[in-house]
């Protein structure tokens, strides 16, 4: 594996980024920070960075819907707005919860939101019309972040309660409860086969869980300090994290180390996501900088690790949760069985689901379309609101 290569820098932000995500049909990121702002930035062609105003507090989270038509943001003003991602900046609103909305994420279908708050809850909303559905209510302290499997079945989600928990979509009750006994997730991310799950956390580790098993298959104590984010590479063979130690680390999941270290944030680094095909990477930190990295992750087996930036400084290793002999790292047989058949499970169920594919894909670009429709309807209908309100009130003074 070659250094990751760092491409872009793009500074625009006041204040933290808070989250970052990649639009899933071009070159574009989105990011939102505690400067109340969320920001659009190309790096494909000359257009300007975008900032969008709305939200009257630090914005916690971004996250694009799967087509790329529509972005969701979470608020510490308790809120969450729905986004066009175009020059016009069109948004909705909604008061979603009682306290700060720590994340949101569209559904795989792209017809719901998952959202998380402070207020102990987790909530399930219709994307249009942005109608409640359901919630989930066992988390006893605040509830970092939540997000949905591949298929659309569970939710996962971290709390300061020192649990994480996954939850059957349909029924609303709790499958299984992980306990981290000594401190809490920050974030969390579904592994692309939806067989695991990575969790960032406050005692300064990265810990991976078989959600099928319902153990802890894979654990790092890499970083120095606690980390913030994880993502996993879209090959499923590769998770990256960054933490308050300033750094960024991937690890290999085949053969359980870390392998590489990024430095280029002067302060903590906030936020982390890989593009949908895996060959970006960016990051985001509290000097307020979005970086940009070519990933230079591909299939061939990993060489030993390395460093970038700063070659005399040494990450330290990964454990298995089976603490398999170290010399050499032994593949953890579960985690490593799922993500080398992936492929092949894919391949062979590609014919039998193109066609409902298209289908899904197909509806899925018409309700996007749907929805803007009613956002634009809904800003005219404000116009014409305020219009009737200024006519009453010149009548009014008039008599």
């Amino acid at each position: 594996m070659e250094d990751p290569e760092l491409i872009h820098n793009f500074k625009g932000h006041k204040e933290s980024i808070t989250a970052i995500h990649f639009n899933p049909t071009k070159k574009q990121i989105a990011s939102s920070s505690t400067d109340n702002s969320v920001m659009l930035w190309n790096w494909s062609t000359e257009s300007k960075a975008l900032r969008f105003s709305g939200h009257t507090d630090a914005v916690l989270d971004i996250n694009f819907s799967r087509s790329g038509h529509l972005m969701a943001s979470a608020g510490r003003d308790r809120s969450i707005r729905l986004w066009v991602p175009s020059v016009n900046g069109d948004s909705t609103e909604f008061k979603a919860h009682q306290a700060a909305v720590r994340s949101v994420e569209f559904s795989p279908e792209n017809l719901r939101l998952v959202s998380a708050s402070d207020d102990k809850s987790i909530k399930v909303w219709t994307v249009h019309r942005t109608k409640f559905t359901s919630s989930y209510l066992e988390h006893t302290n605040w509830v970092r972040c939540a997000r949905w499997s591949p298929d659309g079945k569970l939710i996962a989600s971290c709390s300061d309660d020192k649990t994480v928990k996954v939850w059957d979509e349909n029924s609303g009750q709790v499958v299984h409860t992980f306990t981290e006994p000594k401190g809490f997730g920050h974030h969390l991310a579904f592994h692309p086969s939806g067989s695991c799950i990575g969790v960032a956390t406050s005692e300064s580790k990265v810990k991976v869980y078989d959600v099928r098993a319902m153990k802890l298959q894979q654990q790092y104590s890499a970083h120095e300090g606690p980390v913030n984010q994880v993502a996993f590479h879209p090959s499923g063979s590769y998770l990256v994290s960054v933490s308050q130690d300033n750094t960024i680390k991937i690890f290999d999941l085949i053969n359980v180390k870390p392998v590489c270290t990024l430095f280029g944030h002067g302060k903590a680094v906030q936020a982390v996501c890989f593009s949908p095909q895996g060959e970006y990477l960016a990051s985001g930190g509290q000097d307020g900088k979005v970086l940009v990295w070519k990933s230079n992750i591909n299939a061939a087996k990993i060489a030993p690790e390395k460093e970038n930036i700063r070659p005399s400084q040494r990450s330290t290793g990964g454990e298995s949760a089976e603490k398999s002999p170290p010399n050499p790292p032994a593949p953890t047989p579960g985690l490593t069985e799922r993500v080398e058949n992936l492929p092949a499970v894919q391949s062979a169920t590609e014919d039998k689901s193109a066609d409902i594919v298209r289908h899904l894909s197909e509806v899925s670009r018409k309700l996007d379309t749907l929805t803007k429709t009613v956002l634009f309807m809904e800003k005219r209908l404000c116009l014409v609101e305020q219009q009737i309100k200024l006519v009453t009130n010149s009548n009014s003074g008039s008599s």
